[in-house]
């Protein structure tokens, strides 16, 4: 490494950073695509079944779906509240 080398500008240009920022935008917007309708409602109808016994946020589900040549696979992510939190459970007659 040469002294001029030091002074030179070693950050990668802003054409090269804005390239990159629209892969990450396009690879994301196709995965989007692929999802099926039934998320969104399917992740609704969980939280309001799951509000029967916990008080969770509305942020607290997280319904994810991959897909791969051999297999699809729905990931279902829940955060539940400390124990003080949770309902009491009543009794049915």
């Amino acid at each position: 490494m040469g002294l001029l080398d030091y002074f030179r500008n070693t950050r990668p240009s802003t054409a090269a950073i804005a390239k990159e920022r629209l892969q990450i935008l396009v690879a994301h917007e196709r995965s989007e695509r692929n999802k099926p309708d039934y998320l969104p409602m399917l992740q609704q109808e969980l939280l309001e079944v799951i509000r029967k016994y916990v008080d969770v946020d509305q942020d607290a589900i997280s319904v994810t779906m991959e897909q791969d040549d051999k297999r699809e696979i729905l990931e279902l992510n829940i955060i539940l509240p400390d124990e003080s939190q949770r309902k009491k459970p009543t009794k049915r007659a």
